[in-house]
């Protein structure tokens, strides 16, 4: 994520910002700018979304006929208004989709528009079980996830390092981009080489997982223990990987963060953490030169503070030569070097208890 600033004034804001602090105007984020912009004089007629206060958007709507903005627009079922629990969680939702839609934006990857089918289901599950999965460019997930103390209950229950809102988002976009990032079957072929044969069995597959857990030696092969589960998931959760680091690495460059430490020192050399868009495995080893040591320095930090570590993940040679070639594949659409593919599968691939559908989005 970038930093920004008031263009009246000058003032650092931050993406959620819907007011600056110094100046007291109006702040709206202008998705065809990827912006932060004042609300005032020229672009005072910009309308805010009209889930300013449902969803505390701070995004404003630039098509004609339109009453949410562009995020907002693609969630399709949120929870009902007898649902205060849900509603604020679906507001908390709604925040960490913003910033992956601004991601998506950023990278070029399409998710609307006439051949794009993208569409959120945000459920609550305080009155019924809700489904979290991808299923024919339908994304759902389960609001309980937005509470803290309801994902750190489900982390330790599954023995994960880490789980958050953003992590869930990026993983089932894995599955929504997959065969848009894999448009001919020589790359099906080529993923498959890396992955796993993704027409395995997947009820099998989880079958199996659920019963066994995961081999012995997965850091040696995979960036996570779900990973293990089937070819499917292993691309899932080595996608949202690659954008955790893109974003990570972002944020730290465009605050002008640089780590000069023991490990710089002892490479002669100075690190930035700022992305490379070389594609192929020379460009992600230059992603790596400045992911590693930048993790490396926020994770002394966190234990400075009594913390767990920021970025408690091991990248094995295996998982390098997974993440440099979704570094290639991504970088291909990114640039324009191929056009988006077809209507996204996989289909079905889902991870918890049955759904009910609660309220439509708006």
């Amino acid at each position: 994520m970038r930093a920004f600033r008031c263009d009246h004034c000058g003032q650092l804001v931050f993406f959620e910002n819907s007011l600056c602090l110094r100046c007291e105007s109006a702040l709206g984020f202008v998705p065809s700018t990827q912006e932060i912009h004042a609300l005032v004089g020229e672009r005072e007629g910009l309308r805010r979304c009209a889930n300013l206060q449902l969803a505390e958007c701070n995004w404003v709507v630039e098509d004609e006929g339109e009453e949410l903005c562009r995020s907002c627009r693609i969630t399709a079922v949120r929870p009902a208004d007898d649902d205060p629990e849900g509603l604020e969680n679906y507001a908390s939702a709604e925040a960490a989709k913003r910033r992956i839609i601004y991601q998506l934006m950023d990278l070029n990857l399409p998710f609307d528009g006439d051949d794009q089918t993208l569409v959120f289901e945000l459920k609550s599950s305080t009155k019924a079980p809700v489904t979290t999965g991808h299923a024919d460019g339908v994304i759902t997930l389960d609001l309980a996830e937005s509470d803290d103390a309801q994902r750190v209950a489900r982390r330790e229950q599954l023995g994960e390092a880490y789980r958050t809102m953003l992590g869930h988002y990026r993983h089932e976009l894995g599955h929504y981009y997959q065969s848009i990032l894999l448009p001919t079957e020589d790359e099906w072929d080529r993923e498959r080489a890396l992955f796993g044969d993704e027409r395995e069995s997947y009820q099998e597959a989880m079958d199996r997982h659920y019963a066994s857990g995961p081999p012995a030696d997965w850091e040696d092969h995979f960036v996570s223990a779900y990973a293990t589960m089937h070819p499917w998931e292993d691309w899932a959760e080595t996608f949202a990987h690659y954008l955790h680091i893109r974003d990570t690495l972002q944020t730290a460059a465009d605050f002008g963060m640089s780590v000069d430490g023991p490990q710089a020192a002892a490479d002669d050399r100075d690190f930035k953490a700022a992305p490379q868009p070389e594609a192929g495995e020379r460009g992600f080893r230059e992603v790596l030169d400045n992911w590693l040591p930048l993790t490396y320095a926020l994770n002394q930090v966190n234990r400075s503070m009594g913390l767990d570590d920021l970025y408690p993940f091991a990248l094995a040679d295996e998982v390098i030569a997974k993440l440099a070639y979704m570094h290639s594949r991504i970088h291909a659409l990114e640039t324009g070097a191929e056009a988006p593919g077809p209507a996204p599968v996989p289909a079905g691939v889902v991870e918890e208890a049955p759904a009910e559908d609660v309220s439509p989005a708006g």
